[in-house]
């Protein structure tokens, strides 16, 4: 697994706590379908117990295990008080 952190996601992560959790969300489509998609949050899991647990440059990042074999980027996009974390690399779908 090779997970990289811009300097700017690892920036904002130390403002809001230095911890961060990706993880895969579903998302359903109107006529039928599903798609996960690789998501990130700047926040402890609610299961710390069923993530990886990493520390990447100063940053306590939880990985979930369906993700461990993808090459991610983390990184944040938005502007002023309305920035989040956004991943990269794991276009997933079922």
């Amino acid at each position: 697994m090779a997970i990289e952190v811009s300097d700017r996601a690892r920036e904002w992560l130390h403002k809001q706590g230095g911890v961060a959790t990706v993880r895969l969300s579903p998302r359903h489509g109107c006529c039928g379908g599903r798609a996960d998609i690789a998501v990130a949050e700047a926040r402890t899991p609610d299961a710390p117990k069923r993530y990886t647990r990493l520390e990447h440059d100063g940053v306590v990042l939880y990985i979930a295990p369906t993700l461990l074999d993808q090459d991610l980027t983390l990184d944040v996009e938005g502007f002023l008080g309305l920035r989040h974390l956004f991943v990269d690399g794991a276009p997933l779908s079922r």
